[in-house]
């Protein structure tokens, strides 16, 4: 890395608000693709002529490369530096994306999603590190994690609409070229502007059983959830999966409580505010990804929306996250204890999901879909943001890679989690309804409407297990985390690990 990437440990960076601007970018492109693609998939497959039984690869091999690598991408970042690591998973990522968009046959599409998967997992956990020991004043970090939960929480909202957009009136080939211009800018920004804090580095030996142990259980847990969407949970290689990620996943603690220099450092997930965080984060994404899934659906086949409107119809949860995070969660940041935003935060917005347990194949858009959104977002928002910022607060600066990348991790877990369990229970209300009201059906167009009836009714059904998990994340957020509001110094011994007490110190940025 060259002299001028590095910054004094304690002196303030002074580019790092131009650094924020291509971070958010880098972000943004990350949680855009994640939604983008699914709106283009249907005219993907035709085109390309993928199965319907092979199709579910175009998102499961983005989703276990990316899942599976998090950790070490993390490590990875602490181990070769930040910045050199975020400009090489954003040159990656592009490059991945144009195999993408310019695929003649499933078996290149498939290869370029587990490339874009690849060089993800370096970007993510680097982006969210370098915010972490960049902006170490308390009222500055909770402005750029304001910043950086909103596009976090509605990036993907944004992604439906351009994804319609670019689907609707260009070719779907375009959900991927768009990824260039984006990666593009935010690498040259990057190496142009960012300077890590000197001493940050961890230079110890890679964990390489950590490395194997981690990947291997993540991906069969990603897998196992994904698989059940698609084949059951009583699969007998669904259950397979299941019981290797268990045993794996339980090998790498051990391995990690013994090893010298491990991949995983216990101390930063067994702190009881970080542990709060990862496990209420992870579950208000299992509802968070639900709903999205469910209200595409409820759109699109039940209203009849076109993808374009769909996306637009998403605006009030956009901007309820937008404000939640950058005006509720940044201004009270400092002054209350994080709890108290995040545990609320999760209440708003599942009281916003139960207005959504009310939908009905002729519910009005402004009466309950439009408050109840605007509810989940400001709620997702206001906690999203002090969540992300407590991920790596008070960590030490060595292990900000895999602190960052253990939020990303409950994140993407939190997501295969939430798409198949939901769905498994929405269609199983589905079947279940049907079943009961289709003998009175005499006219296939009352057929239709049973149908469709049933399928709202599973939608309701599983929102309502995703309202409970909610309320769950809020409990976990008002009991795990105990630390008070941020202090205003920066911290720049080492002694400030484990990050609890009446004041959290702000993350260590030099040794």
């Amino acid at each position: 890395m060259s002299e001028t990437a590095v910054k004094a440990p304690g002196v303030p960076d002074a580019g790092r608000w131009k650094a924020l601007v291509f971070i958010a970018l880098a972000q943004l492109m990350v949680v855009l693709d994640a939604t983008i693609v699914n709106i283009a998939l249907p005219s993907a497959q035709q085109d390309l002529g993928i199965s319907d039984g092979n199709r579910q690869w175009v998102v499961t091999a983005y989703a276990l490369a990316f899942g599976g690598l998090l950790l070490f991408g993390g490590r990875i970042a602490d181990l070769w530096g930040r910045k050199r690591t975020f400009v090489t998973g954003l040159a990656g990522f592009a490059v991945a994306s144009a195999l993408g968009g310019a695929a003649t046959n499933e078996a290149m599409m498939f290869g370029s999603r587990a490339l874009q998967g690849v060089f993800g997992a370096l970007l993510a956990p680097a982006a969210l590190s370098l915010l972490a020991v960049m902006f170490t004043d308390a009222k500055e970090r909770a402005k750029a994690f304001g910043i950086y939960g909103a596009i976090a929480g509605g990036g993907g909202a944004v992604g439906l609409i351009l994804g319609g957009f670019l689907t609707e009136y260009l070719n779907w080939r375009w959900t991927f070229f768009v990824n260039i211009p984006f990666a593009i800018v935010a690498a040259a920004g990057a190496y142009l502007v960012i300077r890590e804090p000197q001493g940050g580095r961890n230079r110890s030996p890679l964990d390489i059983p950590g490395v194997i142990l981690s990947t291997l259980g993540l991906v069969s847990l990603v897998y196992g959830f994904t698989r059940a969407e698609s084949n059951g949970w009583s699969d007998a290689l669904t259950v397979g999966m299941f019981v290797a990620a268990a045993v794996l996943l339980l090998a790498f603690v051990i391995v990690e409580s013994r090893v010298k220099a491990p991949l995983l450092p216990l101390r930063v997930i067994t702190e009881r505010n970080r542990g709060g965080i990862y496990l209420s984060l992870g579950l208000a994404i299992i509802a968070m990804f639900g709903l999205f899934l469910f209200l595409t659906y409820y759109l699109q086949v039940v209203k009849g929306y076109t993808p374009v409107k769909t996306g637009f119809a998403f605006l009030p949860m956009i901007a309820g996250m937008i404000t939640g995070s950058t005006q509720i969660g940044t201004r009270l940041m400092t002054r209350v204890a994080p709890r108290l935003l995040m545990g609320p935060g999760f209440l708003v917005a599942a009281v916003g999901m139960l207005l959504l347990t009310q939908l009905e194949i002729n519910t009005s858009y402004a009466g309950v879909l439009l408050p109840g959104m605007l509810l989940l977002g400001l709620g997702m928002g206001t906690a999203f943001m002090p969540a992300m910022s407590m991920a790596t607060m008070g960590v030490e600066a060595r292990d900000a890679g895999v602190a960052s990348a253990m939020v990303n991790t409950s994140q993407q877990v939190g997501g295969a989690i939430g798409t198949a369990l939901l769905n498994t229970i929405a269609a199983s209300a589905t079947t279940s309804y049907v079943a009961d009201h289709i003998g009175g059906a005499t006219s296939r167009s009352q057929q239709q409407l049973v149908q469709l009836q049933g399928q709202v009714q599973g939608y309701t059904s599983a929102i309502w297990f995703a309202v409970g998990i909610l309320v769950a994340a809020a409990v976990i957020a008002l009991t795990f985390i105990n630390a008070g509001r941020p202090g205003g110094t920066t911290v720049t011994g080492s002694a400030a690990g484990d990050g609890v007490g009446d004041e959290l110190p702000v993350p260590v940025v030099a040794h």
